[in-house]
């Protein structure tokens, strides 16, 4: 009995002996940043563009910009709603104040989802650049494909349980290592191609009265996933800086700017470039593409390096993400306790980036099951495209019912607090909804059945709070 009295004192120890995250660690440069990474600017070209291409055609450049409008409705409401509470878990703490804790837990549990899923989507990509540099023979080869991803997996989850200053350091490295590869693409495209580009560029590319409804919800569903991951800021709010506005508020706002300016930027030299042909064949390298027809070896395996780069830059975004959404629901009670533990020296709630690591390789391998790797990425992407739907309207209607007195403020303020927000968020519902029906069965067994089965751990949440 003494023996495990001792013991038991000693865990208490080692968990109690740093309550809270690492406070004061970021700040609004870090935060953008780590903002645009969240959102893997090379990464989403390079594995998106084929799949939006096809859909659209030159219309990706239009279906981007106005896509980025929406996502800047829904930053809108994060921004505000971040005035309330700053809080690592975000929109499970904002929503769960506003519309009450079921629907707060059900909002985490979208992220959270989103976020294991992508843990295929994005090392995937990672792994078949990596083997396009070093082993281009095995790029199709599954079980290869599988064992580096769980390597890249494994390696970024270790920085990120060293602690926020060393994941900030790293991803300051992968950012700019990747900005000056991407630019070198956009200057040698224009210089290249612009008096013979494969797509004249028209005015046309950027026209609403182009669209149809049917075309322009098609072209948002690959557009979406373009932008998702900036949000990881707000969940880095109990690790920033202590200003006023919020360093994480700041480097949303910018993350947001930066992205569309470069998602337009990039799609048109994409199409100036190559032809739909060529789109077609590259598939997932696109930017290898690009760089083939622009820079002779080895300077062209450079495009491979930007994308890994992009790569496991949003995979440590998106543990960062999950790690803290999952500590703050577990603070409250929503989660297991045990994932709400502190490493002591690191300050890092590690047990929750076990989790996502764990998970992530559980999936890795049960996906390596499908027949090709395109099949993987295809079906993940998607279901991806139903959760994030799912967690970022329900967060944005909630900033338009707790500030709906901001429409008899000033027309700025109706706009930026309720008007803009709501419109966002009643988008993302119709994509959401039109989506379902076209998604094929496993694509949203993986997008609703992964939602779904939140309602088993929030039951047992609900036992230990009302046994």
């Amino acid at each position: 009995m003494w023996h495990y009295v001792n013991v038991h004192i000693l865990l208490e120890m080692f968990v109690t002996k740093k309550k809270g995250l690492a406070a004061g660690s970021l700040g609004t440069v870090e935060s953008a940043v780590i903002g645009i990474a969240g959102a893997a600017p090379a990464f989403s070209i390079a594995v998106t563009t084929a799949t939006i291409v096809a859909a659209v055609g030159t219309l990706a450049v239009g279906s981007v910009l106005y896509c980025g409008l929406i996502m800047f409705g829904i930053m809108l409401a994060f921004v505000h709603l971040n005035k309330i509470t700053q809080n690592a878990g975000a929109c499970y703490a904002w929503v769960g104040q506003i519309f009450g804790s079921k629907w707060g837990f059900f909002t985490g549990w979208g992220l959270l989802v989103a976020s294991i899923t992508f843990m295929v989507s994005a090392t995937i990509p990672a792994a078949t650049s990596t083997l396009v540099l070093i082993a281009p023979e095995l790029v199709e080869n599954t079980a290869w494909v599988t064992g580096v991803a769980a390597l890249w997996l494994s390696i970024i989850s270790l920085i990120v349980t060293k602690g926020i200053k060393h994941a900030s350091y790293a991803q300051l490295i992968f950012t700019f290592l990747e900005s000056i590869i991407i630019l070198a693409l956009i200057i040698g495209a224009f210089k290249q191609y612009s008096s013979h580009p494969a797509h004249a560029p028209s005015w046309k590319w950027l026209s609403p009265f182009a669209f149809t409804p049917a075309l322009f919800t098609t072209g948002s569903l690959s557009a979406i996933f373009f932008y998702w991951g900036w949000d990881v800021t707000m969940n880095l709010g109990e690790e920033t800086q202590r200003r006023n506005p919020p360093p994480e508020s700041r480097g949303a706002f910018w993350a947001m700017i930066n992205l569309i300016l470069f998602f337009i930027i990039m799609l048109i030299v994409v199409l100036i470039v190559l032809s739909d042909e060529e789109i077609a064949s590259a598939n997932t390298n696109v930017l290898y593409a690009i760089a083939n027809k622009l820079f002779s070896p080895p300077w062209n395996y450079l495009a491979v390096l930007s994308t890994i780069l992009s790569t496991i830059g949003t995979i440590e975004t998106q543990i960062l993400q999950f790690s803290r959404l999952m500590f703050a629901m577990a603070r409250d009670n929503m989660m297991h306790p045990r994932y709400a533990i502190i490493h002591p020296k690191w300050q890092t709630p590690w047990l929750a980036t076990f989790a996502i690591w764990f998970l992530g390789l559980i999936l890795l391998f049960s996906s390596s099951y499908m027949p090709t790797v395109s099949a993987i990425l295809q079906s993940s992407i998607l279901a991806i495209g139903i959760q994030i739907c799912f967690y970022m309207s329900i967060t944005a209607f909630a900033c338009c019912w707790h500030y709906r007195q901001k429409l008899k403020s000033s027309p700025t303020d109706a706009l930026s607090y309720v008007l803009w927000p709501g419109l966002s968020a009643t988008f993302m519902v119709t994509i959401a909804v039109y989506s379902i029906f076209t998604f094929d069965l496993l694509t949203n067994l993986i997008g609703i059945g992964g939602l779904a089965i939140g309602i088993i751990p929030f039951g047992l949440a609900q036992l230990r709070t009302n046994p």
